[in-house]
């Protein structure tokens, strides 16, 4: 079985290099030309809007999944409707664990503290065993250098115990990543089968 989809989490915001929306227009066109869905937090500015552009631009398809108090900060209703699917949450709990179920992998562009929250809870879930979907830091101009410098940090000092199960792929080239995850996927162990991967979670 392929990668059906892949989960993007990234800033609703553009920030201050002009990279960063660049690299969400061009994951989102390298998604949709390997044929794989979007699953991302149903924003349509910033980096959001550009990794959802850079699919739908390039005849892939998006599912955007965003709670009904953020859609007029981080959405237009126009722009939202031009989504494949769009699945409106009561709450930000219920969004992401939506965005875990319907997706097979999972990259993280630049973004703040809700970027953040959103991967340091994946791996979090790998860790305690609860999944083996492959993780990304798309580290865009070093961005994540920081973060990955913690978490080296945590690993010396003893705190993340199952060391083997948060292994996120870190990688610097966005044309790269979609074929590294496709990589990954195809890697997996037989007898842990892909399908019973998503299946017990």
């Amino acid at each position: 079985m392929s990668i059906r989809s892949i989960c993007v989490y990234c800033g609703s915001q553009p920030g201050r290099d002009t990279a960063y929306v660049a690299a969400g227009r061009e994951l989102g066109k390298s998604i949709a030309q390997h044929g794989a869905r979007l699953v991302y937090g149903g924003g349509t500015k910033g980096i959001m809007g550009a990794v959802a552009s850079g699919v739908l631009s390039n005849g892939g398809e998006v599912t955007g999944i965003i709670p009904e108090f953020l859609v007029d900060m981080e959405a237009t209703r126009h722009s939202l409707g031009q989504l494949n699917e769009l699945i409106i949450t009561a709450d930000m709990h219920e969004r992401k664990h939506k965005m875990f179920e319907r997706a097979d992998a999972f990259v993280t562009l630049p973004g703040g503290i809700g970027t953040l929250e959103e991967i340091v809870e994946i791996m979090t879930w790998a860790q305690l065993g609860r999944h083996r979907k492959p993780m990304v830091f798309a580290n865009i101009g070093g961005f994540w250098d920081p973060m990955l410098q913690l978490i080296e940090h945590m690993k010396r000092q003893g705190f993340i115990h199952s060391a083997n199960l948060v292994q996120p792929l870190v990688i610097g080239s966005v044309e790269e990543i979609v074929p590294a995850i496709m990589d990954a996927w195809s890697e997996m162990p037989v007898d842990e089968g892909n399908e019973a991967v998503i299946a017990r979670l």
